[in-house]
């Protein structure tokens, strides 16, 4: 019907069916219009996978939903929306939900390992049915929608065909609620910016984090990234999870920020930074965040080398973290821990500036320790301790040097 000629179209315009609307859909956003609108008409668009183009403003009237056709998504990698090396792509959603169907994806897994899959379709076991995945994308923004009960993440970034990894996106205003691996997972992006954005009830797979950062390969990267005022929330997994092993001295720089961040867990740590090799470059830094209320530990660095890359954490508080019932007089607020030593000889390179530690239980506000003797160095700065049974610090197995302070304060 269009071809091009219209800078603003209505996927509508290509008919709209309640039982599947794909085509309708996707030829809309294949039809060089420079806008296209999915209005609102009071009834859910349900599609199967749809491809997204470059140079493409695509916008969701307030309360549409569009929904994963129940039945289809049988691919292991089948997402709601796919862009890959798409280039100048806008994604406005405000009050309007994309929404797959988490749970008929585990479920029909196990009912075709017990051979009762015909009534529901056969899915292969897998984790990458994301909602929305940018592959290879430069100057994407999304704003404002929500993503939920996706097979894999809310929101995927990697690399494409083209590039190996995604160039300056934009996110916010947007809430992953509920998706099967990550709320959101950051494989390889130089320049990423996320803003006023919620990540919550993360289950089904692991990690089950609100973010997880773990580039695949050692040419992939993770620079100039930064998570400004959102809230990770209820997550099975890690609030937020940092994990760099395939990274190496060979790798990219390293550029992270949490600024403003909310983090709470429902099973996992608050923060964790994990496997990071020596000779990496760059730097970690979480500025004025709270970590509340976690079942773990409010923040866990583990395997993480002191040579090369910093992590820094600034004006943040941890409180009533660890709260584990199990483990709640054994774990600490703040966990340093090594554990794999061929890929970190030793641990450290961690500073607390102007942190607090808020806690009631008897315990460490701060343990460092190791399964082995082993050496820690480079881990520095202050901590402010507010505990009935004073501040401590506890190093098992080391040997250190810490000159982290730990200084008791009133409640």
């Amino acid at each position: 019907m269009v071809s091009g000629r219209k800078a603003v179209a209505s996927a509508a315009w290509w008919g709209f069916d309640e039982q599947d609307s794909t085509d309708a859909l996707q030829s809309a956003i294949l039809s060089g219009a420079k806008r296209v609108v999915v209005p609102n008409l009071g009834r859910d668009w349900i599609v199967r996978p749809i491809r997204i183009r470059r140079g493409l403003e695509l916008v969701f009237e307030r309360g549409v939903r569009v929904t994963a056709k129940r039945g289809e998504f049988r691919g292991r990698g089948d997402c709601l929306f796919r862009a890959r090396d798409v280039d100048d792509l806008v994604i406005r959603g405000y009050g309007a939900t994309l929404q797959m169907q988490k749970e008929d994806y585990i479920v029909g897994k196990v009912l075709q390992d017990l051979g009762w899959d015909r009534w529901f379709g056969q899915y292969e076991k897998a984790e990458w049915r994301s909602v929305l995945s940018l592959e290879g994308c430069s100057n994407a923004r999304i704003y404002g929608v929500t993503l939920r009960e996706s097979g894999g993440d809310g929101i995927y970034i990697a690399g494409g065909d083209s590039r190996s990894f995604c160039k300056d996106i934009y996110i916010r205003d947007v809430v992953c609620d509920n998706n099967y691996r990550q709320g959101i997972s950051v494989i390889s992006v130089q320049g990423l910016l996320v803003e006023n954005s919620v990540f919550k009830n993360t289950w089904g797979t692991p990690p089950s984090s609100g973010v997880d950062i773990e580039p695949d390969k050692e040419t992939e990267r993770v620079s100039n990234v930064v998570f400004r005022n959102c809230v990770f929330q209820d997550n099975y997994g890690d609030g937020i999870e940092i994990f760099l092993s395939n990274l190496s001295e060979a790798s990219n720089e390293v550029s992270l920020r949490f600024e403003d961040c909310y983090v709470t867990s429902r099973r996992g740590s608050g923060i964790r930074v994990s496997k990071v090799r020596p000779g990496l470059r760059g730097s970690i830094e979480f500025r004025n965040c709270v970590v509340e209320d976690t079942e773990g530990y409010g923040v866990k660095i583990q395997d993480k080398s002191p040579l090369g890359l910093g992590v820094i954490f600034a004006d943040c508080t941890i409180r009533n973290a660890a709260q584990n019932r199990q483990y709640r007089g054994r774990w600490s607020p703040i966990w340093i821990h090594l554990m794999n030593r061929e890929l970190a000889p030793s641990i450290g390179g961690v500073s607390f500036e102007n942190c607090v530690v808020e806690d009631e239980e008897d315990r460490p506000a701060v343990v460092i320790d190791g399964e082995q003797p082993f050496e820690a160095s480079d881990i520095a700065g202050k901590i402010a301790v507010r505990n009935p049974h004073g501040a401590r610090m506890e190093l098992e197995n080391a040997s250190a040097d810490v000159t982290l302070e730990l200084e008791e304060k009133e409640w």
